[in-house]
């Protein structure tokens, strides 16, 4: 099978960008930076991008474009002979499933928040009553499933690169828009002073780790997110100065974010503190207080519709890729099987609020908690690990063949003082998060 290529340099950073962002820029990173105490979590958070987020980047990118092929043959074709990497393809596989099945059902909650502004039906919205309606769940999980693998059922660059430019930049356009709107609100300095003004008493081990956890997730590195869009691209560009783009574009739009919601709560004094319903409860709250408010709503969540669906587009072409390799089966077919496999386990996390009653951790804890677990708890962190591990050293592809590869063609190269940081410091802190987390996690 002929390997498919980007059009363009500006489509590869706008793809890589629209798989990073997604709810962990919108809808996590606020929540945890209100619940860490804002500008000491923004700080820690900016640092460990730099620190651990643009290595893990470039490294993704580079056993992509090296390999030539999906992440569930990437470790294999690279490995040297009598090696046994090739198994961590297929948790690559197992992790891009798990995170479809409950990303691809919050993505149709936002739709569904949006078409609910639109036709001005938004004064009796409420996150509990959505989430137990099981009706709900399934059409709205069924309309984002069924968009996304109509786009991708068409060649790449007609398909999936086109989409996601005009995806993109609407969603920096409305962004910028929401942003301005929410610098004129009356609580707007209280609101930035709690956000970027760092309080230094509140930054302790937690934070720090939370912190970590959000630069790996808002990457999304580990689980070939990010090597797939590698290995769609030409060797005209070293990939540090890839890279580098990508994540502030990322970092952006996570900042942005930010300046829309908190200034809104200071104004109307709600919590920001509240955690993952402060993106559909508070915000709801906000926009039908707010004169014009239907309008401002409706934008804030065809924004947020733009940031979840660029996530779930890069998630299901993965999968895609991956299993048309195993297959050999055309883009329209295996659109058409994998579409239909993931909205049926979907399903567990669409009707696990109503209908599929599962506790797997602490009560309360629902399917969603169970596939967020997987994804964001193993797949991730260990998925990054393994890549560190492979990439530098020789009992896997080798430092020297990586550096080849992240410094062929024009721009940032890696250089050789980074050496430590990529082989020593980021498969050191990934372990630790690791243990920490599951050491810290809330299992009953």
């Amino acid at each position: 099978m002929n390997r498919e290529k980007l059009g363009s340099r500006l489509g590869f950073i706008m793809l890589s960008a629209g798989c990073a962002i997604g709810c962990g820029n919108v809808w996590k990173f606020p929540w945890m930076c209100g619940k860490n105490g804002g500008g000491s979590f923004m700080l820690i958070y900016i640092l460990c991008l730099i620190i651990l987020g643009i290595p893990a980047l470039v490294l993704e990118f580079s056993i992509g474009r090296a390999a030539q092929v999906s992440p569930l043959f990437m470790y294999r074709k690279l490995e040297k002979p009598g090696q046994k990497w090739g198994i961590f393809g297929w948790i690559c596989l197992l992790g891009n499933i798990a995170l479809i099945a409950f990303y691809a059902v919050v993505c149709g909650w936002i739709i569904y928040y949006f078409i609910r502004f639109l036709s001005g039906s938004n004064s009796t919205l409420g996150f509990a009553s959505m989430i137990a309606s099981p009706s709900v769940n399934v059409l709205f999980l069924l309309i984002t499933l069924t968009i996304a693998f109509f786009v991708l059922s068409f060649h790449l660059q007609g398909g999936l690169e086109r989409v996601t430019k005009y995806l993109m930049s609407a969603l920096l356009v409305l962004m910028l828009a929401l942003a301005l709107h929410s610098l004129l609100l009356d609580g707007a300095a209280s609101g930035m002073s709690f956000y970027l003004k760092p309080d230094f008493s509140k930054i302790n081990g937690s934070v720090i780790v939370g912190a970590m956890n959000q630069a790996f997730f808002t990457l999304s590195t580990g689980m070939g997110g990010m090597a797939i869009f590698g290995s769609y691209i030409e060797k005209d560009r070293s990939l540090l100065g890839e890279a580098i783009p990508v994540i502030v574009l990322d970092t952006l739009v996570a900042f942005l974010a930010g300046i829309i919601i908190f200034p809104a709560c200071f104004t109307y004094n709600l919590e920001v503190t509240v955690g993952p319903s402060l993106l559909f409860d508070t915000m709801a709250t906000v926009f039908n207080n707010m004169s014009g408010g239907r309008i401002w709503g409706s934008l804030f969540f065809l924004f947020m519709i733009f940031a979840a669906l660029s996530t779930v587009l890069g998630v299901c072409e993965n999968i895609l890729a991956m299993i048309r390799e195993l297959t050999g089966w055309s883009r329209p077919k295996g659109s058409i099987i994998c579409g239909t496999g993931i909205f049926l386990l979907a399903l567990t996390t669409a009707l696990g609020f109503s209908v599929f009653h599962f506790q797997p951790f602490a009560p309360g804890t629902t399917w969603l908690d169970f596939w967020d677990f997987i994804v964001s708890n193993n797949v991730l962190p260990l998925g990054s690990l393994v890549l560190a591990l492979f990439c530098c050293n020789s009992f896997g592809w080798g430092w020297e063949n990586f550096l080849k590869e992240a410094n062929t063609g024009k721009g940032l190269k890696v250089q050789g003082w980074m050496k430590p940081l990529f082989r020593f410091v980021l498969p050191g802190i990934v372990a630790f998060i690791y243990i920490y987390g599951m050491v810290t996690f809330n299992w009953r």
